[in-house]
Formats: structure tokens, C-alpha cells, sequence
């Protein structure tokens, strides 16, 4: 088997009479694999033992033929050895005398020309007899050399110019194409696309084949050639051999590259052989169940060695081990040996499983913004639970979902408490940093009918802790006004329960009617969240209305305003199998609502509104989904002419049946106004289909208002249209266009609906 480290390099060191002599061994190769390699250290050559006599060796020469030919040194050889140094102050003295007697002699004309001394000793001649050679000033040739140099203040640089222009044939924006020879046969056996992959991430591609310089090819065809082999190595080919050079391209012997020519990169590739597992050992404490690791670690024997495949099963692990108990599990550092002769791996990865855990109490520390038994609230787990690290991510996204906090953690403590069953409890330790409390929000909306609407409002979302959040909400419209505020206390000691308390006073001015509503209200519900979709859910509750609202006597034959005060409940129950919240895809939904009410003007008339919504979602491709609704509505107990007009049922509009104005189907009054009805039919159809962030939806719509409690399915309306969509992360925005089917006379050709969220 060939390690994966390094060996060590060995050196040999031979000495004999005074020569050496090195031989170096070569390492061995380096096989780049998941590791970064790690040199190993030399060892030092090691001493003789002390009880090791070494043997004499006889002296070349001996000590006096030795002293003998070395030749002697002294005063009788040279007096000038036993001379005392002159001092600096005599040698400075000297040389003065020396210097002011060279001046006198220059003053008086007469230069005499000695030869050079040291301390009174002639220096000897020069080869052509003189002892030294005279060199005089050269000529200046330019008179600007001998110019006084300006004054600064009017020191001018002027850009040198140079006689000839400078060669720029290495400085010249190339062109260059690229070239990758031997790479398909790795290509073809792996199951990543290694073209591909090279090409978006290329330097060389990158460029689109132009560079400043030949300089500028060659570094990025070097990146590319490194890039190459990783790649290849990421897939199992450890011995891949990568080479790289620049083809100039056919020319002469001798010309250079014409201009315009492009230089092509060529990366020629031999991957050599891919290396498989041959073996796998995890190195863990036993489990319980016994094969938790096994049964979640997805490679096997025989596989090929690649990056992403390794990689993703370790993160396997380290997923599934603290959604089973082990909150405190760590992976350890793989290690893989290959062998270069065989082609074969043995992977070892050490794995810290750490005690087996359930679920303990709850602290929190930080700024809170709520204490632990609102935490308490949000956790889907309770004390004795096996630890679960999906129930901690929920609980974390529950917390952020408040939106109270800037920052939020909640991670396991060790107690060192037995839980039994060879297990410990963990304390979760949710850490808090609350955020600012307060927001403002608004939206707006247009529909053909409804007009412009414009809606804004102000949330201090822990005005009474925990999460009592106080709302005053205002709109604005055509066809709409009214301000109200809203007290809403949110997971209201359930998790996803809600209970709001409502005031507020509206003015509608719809063509069916015109009303001025004060209401008041309590209501439970229990709904579901973008973290946690339910598959049952339900809201009941009460309110009190006083509503002034004009309505047309037929017997008088014009409209008159009646005052009503109407006392309800509400019931209502759901069930969802739908893939998505905001988006569904797939699925079904039904949606039924009953409200009992009585109008306390008079004596009191009791009645029932009744209604049902289903919905199913079908996908015919990964891009394109069906979707239909229906809808079914009956008022029992109370004529038509007995109710308050806001509180029978319309159609027509952007939520209910597109290519008509709000409110327009059902019966009318001689004024051509609609009057509203005792049941309600509506269906709807869209196909949607979906590319990247947006859509585009066609559909068909139907539906009708009768006079009668029971809807009869008859003189139905038809709409319909096509939609744009823009998906973001809260939702798609919705622009639809539609007309009516069969129109008559006062009916829009066209209407227009602009809002967020599919239609149903």
C-alpha cells in the first residue's frame, strides 16, 4: 500500500581524506487526495554507541616533516614586520606636508610628476615603463553640459523622446483560443460533466479569448492547468497528469507570429487510473440502534473515490447523529490510503458520537425579550423527549418568526444529569438579543370595481410581553376608508394560537352599497405559519356590528339608509395538503365557515351564513401546475330584504370572478346597481407556468348570485384572462388582465387586478 503522507527523504554522506561526497534519494510522488499532504520530519543520523572502539588510523606525514615544510616568517626575513604602527595624528601630519608641497609646487609652474610612494617607497613602473599614467578631462562635446543649471521655480520636465519607437510586441492585446485534448475518456466515466464544470471555471473561458499580453495567457493557462487537476482529483484521478503550453500557431522558420493571429492554450490531460474504495471503516462507539450509522452513510465498497460523494456522506452523518440523541456528535479528520499499484482506497473516518441525550429544561440569557416559559410555549419537545436537532431548528425559526429579536440561539448544555436508559438530560440555552419592537408597514392593491386602495400600519409587537402586540391600522381608497386598532396575542399559551381583539370603524362606497360600520370583535385561531404549515386548522369567535347602510326599496322605488346592529358568531374549520403556504404546487385545500347571526333591531331575527372553498393544486410538469377552485355559499333563515347589504353574498372581482367589476354579478336594482344575493356559486381554472422568479398564468373563471338560499348553478358568467407573476420570497405579486365572456351593455371590456399572492 502506498501512504498518503510523504515519506521521509534520506540523504547519504560519504567522507574520505578530506572529501565528500552527497547522494540524494528521490521522495515519492505526491498524490493529491480529499488531505493536504503533511511532510514527514528527516531523522537525524544517529551516534556510535559508547562501547564501540573505532580503529586507528597511521598520520600520513608526521608532525616534523609537517613543520618543516612550512616555510618561516620573521623579523631576520623582513624588518618591516618589527616596525611600530605610525599613529593616525603622524600619518595626518605626513600626508599634509606631503599635499601643501605638491600646492607649491603647482604655484610656481613647475609640476613635478613623482611616482607614486608608500612611506617614502616607490611605487613600480607601469608596463610601458611610466610609473603613472596620466588621464585628463574629456572634451565637452555639449554646450548644454556646461549650462548653469535654472532656477528651480522654473525647473520644466519635458518628457524624454526616444529615437526609435519601443518594441511593444509583448504589450499587444492578443487573441487566443483553447484547446483541451484527452480529457473525454475521465469525462464520459464520471457522472459530473467535467467539460462543463471546467468551463465555468476557467480563467482562460472566462476571458472570452482576449488578453492584454502573451504574459497574461500564459498565467491564466497556468491557473487553468492547476484548476485541471483538481478537478480531476475531486473525481478520483490522483495520478492525472496535466500539461500546458501556448501553440503560436504554423509559420516560417524564423517569422514571427503574424498580427492578428490567435494564440491557442492547450491543456493536454492523460487522467491515468481512478482510484476506488476498497475498504471503509468508521471508527465509533457502538449506537443505538446498532446500524444508525451504517444505515445512514451512503457509500459502499467498489465506488469510485469522489470529493462531493465523500464530503456529502460525512455531512450525512453529522446530520442524522444529533437528530437520533447525539446532540454533541463530532466527525473527526478522514483519512484515505491508496494504493498507486492496485487503484485501491482504504477510507477511515474517526467519529465522536458523545452521550446520548433528551431534552432538559429551558434558560435564557441576553437581552430577553420574553422569558423561558414563553419558550416553553414554542418548543414542540417537553423534559424525558430524545433529543432532536430538527425540534431545535424549530424552535429557533419559531423565535425568529416573533420578530423580536436581532439576534437569536438556542443550543444544547450538558448537565451531567442521568435521564436513565444510559442517557443525560441537556438544558437548551436560548440566548436572545431583542430587537427594535416597532414597524411601520403599508401596501396597496387596484382592482377594477374596487379602485385604488391604499393600507398603512403602525405594530408595537411587544406592547404587552409576551407577544402582545398592539396594531392601528389605517386605510385609504376609492370605494374604501376606515382606522382601527387591533391587540393580537400570539402563541396565547399554544403554539400558532392566536387571540385578537378588534375595533374599528370603516366607510364603504360600493355600487351595491354604501355603509358606515362600527365593529367589535374577539376571535381565537389556531392558523397556519410559513415555518409550520398544519394539516387542520380552525378560528372561532364573536362580534357586535352597528352599520347605517343605504339599500333600494323596491316599493318606494329608490334607496333609503336603515340603521342595523347585528350580534354573531363565527365558526370556522380547515384542512390543508397542499406542498406550500403562499405557493402550493400540489394538493388540496377546503375551507368551511359558518357564521350564526341575529339583527338586534326589533325583534331579533336570527340567521346562518354558510360557506365552503376548495381548492386543488396539480403538477403537469416541474414548470407548469393546474389549479382550480370552488366555491359554495347559502344564507339561511332570513329573506334577502331582512339583511344588512354587507352582509350578503356578491361576486365579481379580482377574488372571486375576474373579467367583472367588485361586486357586479347577481341580481340589480332598476338602476342597473347590484343588490346582493342569499347563495353564491364561483369556480375558477388557471394554468400556471413558471420560469425562474417569474410566470405567466391564463385562466378561466365562472360564477353567479341568486336570490334564492340555494344556489342553482344557473346563468352562469364567464371570465376570462392572462396574469403575469413575480415571485419573491413573501410571496408572487399578481398582475392579472381579463374580460368578460358574453358582455352586455355597461359590463368593462377589460379589467385589471394588481395585488400579491396567487389568486386562491
Amino acid at each position: 500500500m502506498r501512504p498518503l503522507l510523504i515519506g521521509a527523504t534520506s540523504f547519504l554522506c560519504l567522507a574520505w581524506a578530506g572529501a565528500a561526497h552527497a547522494q540524494q534519494v528521490e521522495p515519492p510522488k505526491v498524490v493529491p487526495t480529499l488531505e493536504t499532504p503533511v511532510n514527514e520530519p528527516i531523522a537525524a543520523p544517529s551516534p556510535p554507541p559508547p562501547d564501540v572502539v573505532l580503529p586507528e588510523v597511521a598520520p600520513i606525514i608526521s608532525d616534523e616533516e609537517f613543520e618543516k615544510a612550512i616555510p618561516s616568517i620573521g623579523v631576520e626575513d623582513d624588518p618591516e614586520l618589527d616596525r611600530p604602527l605610525e599613529s593616525i595624528a603622524d600619518f595626518e601630519k605626513r600626508e599634509a606636508a606631503e599635499a601643501a608641497k605638491r600646492a607649491q609646487a603647482t604655484a610656481d609652474g613647475t609640476v613635478e610628476t613623482l611616482p607614486p610612494q608608500v612611506d617614502g617607497v616607490p611605487v613600480p613602473a607601469l608596463a610601458d615603463g611610466d610609473a603613472v599614467e596620466a588621464i585628463g578631462d574629456a572634451p565637452i562635446s555639449d554646450s548644454e553640459l556646461a549650462a548653469p543649471l535654472p532656477p528651480l521655480e522654473n525647473f520644466d520636465v519635458e518628457p524624454v523622446q526616444f529615437a526609435e519607437a519601443e518594441d511593444e510586441k509583448d504589450n499587444v492585446s492578443v487573441a487566443y483560443l483553447v484547446k483541451v485534448n484527452g480529457l473525454d475518456p475521465a469525462d464520459e466515466s464520471t457522472d459530473a460533466d467535467l467539460a462543463d464544470l471546467f468551463g465555468d471555471l476557467s480563467a482562460l473561458y472566462d476571458g472570452d479569448g482576449k488578453a492584454d499580453n502573451t504574459a497574461m495567457v500564459r498565467a491564466r493557462l497556468t491557473a487553468d492547468g492547476e484548476l485541471m487537476q483538481r478537478i480531476l482529483a475531486s473525481e478520483g484521478y490522483y495520478d492525472a497528469v496535466v500539461d500546458t503550453r501556448i501553440d503560436r500557431g504554423a509559420r516560417a522558420e524564423g517569422q514571427a507570429r503574424q498580427p492578428g493571429q490567435p494564440l491557442t492554450a492547450v491543456i493536454d490531460v492523460k487522467p491515468g487510473k481512478r482510484y476506488t474504495l476498497a475498504d471503509i471503516i468508521v471508527d465509533a462507539a457502538p449506537t443505538i440502534p446498532p446500524t444508525l450509522i451504517a444505515d445512514n452513510f451512503p457509500l459502499s465498497v467498489g465506488e469510485p473515490i469522489v470529493a462531493q460523494r465523500i464530503q456529502g456522506a460525512e455531512a450525512a452523518i453529522a446530520l442524522k447523529l444529533p437528530q437520533e440523541g447525539y446532540p454533541f456528535a463530532k466527525v473527526g479528520q478522514r483519512d484515505i490510503l491508496l494504493d498507486g499499484a492496485t487503484g485501491d482506497g482504504v477510507y477511515t473516518l474517526p467519529v465522536d458520537i458523545g452521550k446520548r441525550s433528551r431534552f432538559g429544561g429551558i434558560e435564557t440569557t441576553g437581552d430577553l425579550a420574553f422569558d423561558a416559559k414563553h419558550v416553553e410555549v414554542l418548543a414542540r419537545f417537553k423534559r424525558g423527549d430524545l433529543y432532536d436537532s430538527r425540534k431545535v431548528d424549530d424552535l429557533r425559526q419559531a423565535l425568529v418568526a416573533t420578530g423580536l429579536f436581532s439576534t437569536v440561539a438556542a443550543e444544547p448544555q450538558p448537565t451531567g444529569e442521568s435521564a436513565g436508559d444510559d442517557t443525560e438530560y441537556v438544558t437548551m440555552l436560548v440566548t436572545q438579543q431583542k430587537g427594535p419592537p416597532r414597524t411601520i408597514a403599508a401596501s396597496a392593491g387596484y382592482g377594477t370595481g374596487e379602485g385604488i386602495r391604499l393600507e398603512g400600519s403602525w405594530t408595537h409587537r411587544n406592547f404587552l410581553p409576551p407577544e402582545g402586540a398592539l396594531t392601528f391600522r389605517g386605510v385609504i381608497g376609492t370605494k374604501e376608508q376606515g382606522i382601527g386598532a387591533t391587540l393580537r396575542r400570539s402563541n396565547a399559551g399554544r403554539r400558532d394560537r392566536t387571540l385578537e381583539l378588534v375595533t374599528e370603524v370603516t366607510r364603504n362606497d360600493y355600487n351595491a352599497f354604501e355603509a358606515i360600520t362600527g365593529r367589535v370583535a374577539a376571535r381565537v385561531s389556531y392558523d397556519s405559519t410559513p415555518i409550520w404549515q398544519k394539516k387542520f386548522t380552525y378560528a372561532y369567535g364573536v362580534e357586535l356590528l352597528a352599520s347605517r347602510e343605504d339599500d333600494y326599496d323596491f316599493a318606494a322605488g329608490e334607496r333609503k339608509y336603515d340603521f342595523y346592529t347585528i350580534l354573531g358568531l363565527t365558526g370556522q374549520v380547515g384542512m390543508d395538503r397542499t406542498d406550500s403556504l403562499l405557493d402550493p404546487t400540489k394538493g388540496f385545500r377546503i375551507t368551511s365557515l359558518i357564521q350564526p347571526e341575529g339583527s338586534l333591531a326589533g325583534r331579533f331575527s336570527p340567521y346562518a351564513r354558510l360557506r365552503t372553498d376548495i381548492s386543488g393544486y396539480y403538477p403537469v410538469t416541474d414548470s407548469i401546475v393546474l389549479a382550480g377552485r370552488v366555491r359554495v355559499g347559502s344564507i339561511l333563515g332570513a329573506a334577502r330584504e331582512r339583511l344588512a347589504p354587507s352582509r350578503r353574498f356578491y361576486a365579481g372581482g379580482g377574488g372571486s370572478v375576474r373579467g367583472f367589476g367588485y361586486q357586479e354579478l347577481g341580481p340589480k336594482d332598476p338602476n342597473d346597481d347590484p343588490i346582493g344575493g342569499r347563495s353564491v356559486n364561483e369556480m375558477a381554472v388557471e394554468a400556471r407556468y413558471r420560469f425562474g422568479n417569474f410566470g405567466v398564468v391564463g385562466f378561466v373563471d365562472a360564477g353567479q348570485v341568486y336570490r334564492s338560499s340555494a344556489p342553482t348553478f344557473q346563468n352562469l358568467r364567464f371570465g376570462a384572462g392572462i396574469g403575469a407573476r413575480y415571485y419573491t420570497n413573501f410571496g408572487p405579486m399578481r398582475f392579472d388582465i381579463a374580460t368578460p365572456i358574453g358582455r352586455k351593455p355597461g359590463e368593462s371590456r377589460v379589467s385589471v387586478y394588481v395585488s400579491i399572492g396567487q389568486a386562491f
